[in-house]
């Protein structure tokens, strides 16, 4: 009995060793994941592609509590003002929807913006329905084929251009990149919006991996 019980000590010693073993390992090649992320994050928003299309996108973020545009948003919204004066579309799709904490929708914030800089409010195009980067992209997309635009330019901050792109491929839409300039952002606020970014990446690849449908959730 004795030898048994010695037996069955040393095999529950060994299985905790390797568990331990394989937590530290799977934990060693979650921090490496992370790491490529970041770096794929970085690269992916310091790099403009920008082609002459149909329209410019500007991917939704959040307002003030009075309806004015939040920072994110009014950078997102002056950068597709000179995207548009530098003729890389002829029109301009806000997009955003409305929350029950605001007055308006982020499209509507993002449109007045652009249209007090000077761009002809029939050259501005609003999908105020969505509420997570995969929504502004199914419905951005309905909108092109409504308006036979086949191309587009998107816009969003840097931080954000990697998933975006993602998202976008994923819904097979045509278009180039052209991010907010990092510098743009203050660096804490970079820092994160980043660290979010890689949070809601791991949430794109698990529905991918998993196959799950389209949501409305935050990210």
């Amino acid at each position: 009995m004795r030898i048994l019980r010695l037996a069955i000590a040393l095999i529950n010693r060994l299985a905790r060793r390797k568990l331990i073993r394989g937590v530290v390992v799977f934990f060693i090649i979650w921090v490496v994941i992370c790491g490529a992320l970041g770096v794929m994050l970085v690269v992916a928003g310091d790099r403009s592609d920008a082609q002459s299309s149909d329209v410019i996108i500007v991917l939704g973020a959040g307002l003030k509590p009075n309806g004015d545009p939040g920072d994110a948003l009014a950078r997102r919204s002056i950068w597709a003002v000179q995207a548009y004066q530098a003729g890389l579309a002829p029109a301009i799709l806000c997009t955003g929807g409305l929350t029950s904490t605001r007055p308006r929708s982020e499209a509507e914030a993002c449109r007045d913006l652009i249209i007090s800089e000077g761009v002809p409010a029939e050259a501005v195009f609003l999908e105020d329905q969505s509420r997570s980067t995969e929504q502004n992209a199914i419905n951005a997309k309905a909108i092109m084929s409504e308006q036979g635009w086949q191309t587009a330019v998107l816009i969003t901050d840097a931080f954000h251009m990697l998933r975006a792109d993602w998202i976008f491929t994923r819904y097979n839409i045509s278009h180039t990149r052209h991010p907010v300039p990092r510098n743009w952002v203050r660096w804490n606020w970079y820092g994160t919006g980043a660290a979010r970014e890689i949070v809601a990446m791991h949430w794109f690849l698990l529905k991918q991996a998993l196959n799950l449908p389209q949501t409305d959730f935050i990210f």
